[in-house]
């Protein structure tokens, strides 16, 4: 059993990385090989191409790493400090304190003196892991570190968080996958580019035998961390006693399983290409046509399933789930009232059209809006507010400080001026608006007239006409996918 973050290297072997790192700077045709490799990358993908990364505007990209102190991540410091000087991005850290181990303090320690030398910005931000969470110690860590992850990326407007995952660990994923009974998107593990979550690794094609050359080739000093040895972990268990069986007769086993998952994301982004061209016509407003749904074949329609889920930041339900959600939204009685749990959100079913929905507190309130472009509203949602040309609220009236309220009931209202006045109640039905949603529908009132119903319209007489200058609201649900 190793010792708990065993310090591999003297303080005066940081001090000599962290002076090579700001030496001349070096040419791209002499790089280390695993420094080649990274400069590739992001050559390759951080550009300003519409094809490649996208950031966020059109200064120097900022990248976060995610430090933990232990050796890929140690390695991907250094590597990242000595392109900056090529490639021209901000780097910054982020040291998740987990508090799990009596180490704990040391690593955030020596993460702080890396960064110091390399002079690059670190946050350490501590968090508390639940012993007894559900999700297991692993997991709830885990999920508590992207978090902060993602926390800090909005916090210092970062364009994409930077993870040390490389080769062994794509090749660990894939074995993990496999003995859950993971899917093709589960299969495809880690992605090198994920724009949704702004996540980037750049060493999935790099071995960890390569960082471990490149690390003392460079003196960099790193620790491990005693948990790493406990194979009661699923991945510490296939790293220690799975694949070295594996390697043992096939040597060349960590590179051809982590092709394999290469393989089967490209097989997923076909999938997920598939959905978005049923998606174009099957999902409209957020919800989904049963009617055209039940045309697809099943496996068709399970993976539209799955890729609205994603589109909501759903895990993925078990098989044996999906299939019975799919059974009960297309064989429920026209009039069922179906209401299925998933996760954080429930899938219900209103007039042949599938929904997830948030459960929301429904308490009164009442707003004044004084011209902000966005009003958050206290019973879940928000308002958006839009100036446009010949729609909305005619501004010639002098649309300031409106009211935003939610029903009361026996409202009336008028949006065509060719049709009588009706009741709110009925128009909302006419307009299919979900049961669930009606009562959290904010109302807008000018004065003391009811000028704007989301979705339903604005009232005749306050409309604007062709060529006037408008006032154009949107209502944005909780959960909804914009």
């Amino acid at each position: 059993m190793a010792n708990s973050k065993k310090l591999l290297k003297s303080k005066a072997s940081v001090k000599r990385a962290g002076k090579q790192a700001f030496a001349s700077q070096p040419d791209a045709s002499e790089l280390h090989p695993v420094l080649s490799k990274l400069h590739s990358f992001f050559t390759q993908h951080l550009s300003f191409d519409e094809k490649s990364l996208t950031v966020s505007s059109a200064s120097a990209p900022k990248l976060l790493l995610a430090l933990s102190g232990g050796l890929d991540s140690s390695a991907l410091l250094h590597l990242l400090v000595s392109l900056r000087s090529l490639l021209s991005f901000d780097l910054h850290a982020l040291h998740v304190h987990h508090g799990l181990s009596p180490n704990a303090d040391a690593w955030s320690a020596l993460c702080v003196e890396q960064c110091r030398l390399l002079n690059v910005p670190i946050n350490i931000v501590h968090v508390n892991v639940a012993q007894s969470s559900k999700l297991g110690i692993e997991a709830a860590a885990r999920q508590l570190r992207y978090q902060a992850l993602f926390d800090e990326r909005l916090s210092i407007q970062a364009d994409f968080i930077v993870t040390a995952h490389h080769q062994d660990d794509q090749a660990e994923t894939l074995i993990l996958q496999l003995m859950r009974g993971a899917g093709v998107k589960g299969l495809s593990s880690m992605a090198e580019i994920d724009q949704t979550r702004g996540l980037i690794r750049p060493l999935l094609g790099v071995s960890r035998q390569a960082l471990y050359d490149y690390a003392m080739q460079a003196g960099i000093q790193w620790c491990d961390d005693e948990s790493n040895d406990n194979t009661q972990y699923e991945r510490n268990f296939v790293r220690h006693d799975v694949m070295p069986v594996l390697q043992a007769r096939y040597p060349s086993v960590k590179s051809v399983l982590a092709r394999t998952a290469s393989h089967l994301a490209e097989a997923n982004d076909l999938l997920d290409t598939l959905a978005e061209i049923d998606a174009q016509t099957l999902i409209m407003n957020d919800s989904l046509c049963l009617q055209g749904l039940s045309q697809l074949s099943i496996s068709r329609a399970k993976n539209l399933l799955r890729w609205w889920f994603a589109q909501h930041h759903l895990s993925m339900p078990t098989s044996d789930h999906l299939a019975e959600m799919l059974q009960q939204l297309l064989n429920a009685k026209p009039d069922a009232e179906l209401s299925i749990n998933v996760q954080d959100y429930t899938l219900r079913r209103y007039q042949q059209r599938a929904y997830l929905s948030i459960e929301q507190l429904n308490e009164p309130f009442d707003l004044v809006w004084n011209g902000e472009s966005e009003l958050v509203v206290p019973n879940g949602g928000k308002l958006i507010f839009r100036q446009v040309e010949g729609a909305g609220l005619a501004l010639k009236f002098g649309m300031a400080r409106l009211r935003i309220t939610n029903r009361s009931g026996g409202e009336r209202f008028k949006p065509d001026v060719l049709r009588p006045t009706r009741t709110l109640k009925h128009l909302l039905q006419a307009a299919s608006i979900p049961p669930w949603l009606r009562d959290h529908l904010p109302l807008v009132y000018w004065q003391d007239t009811l000028a704007c119903v989301p979705g339903i319209g604005i009232a005749h007489e306050l409309r604007a006409s062709e060529g006037e200058l408008g006032l154009e609201i949107t209502w944005h649900p909780v959960g909804k996918v914009h």
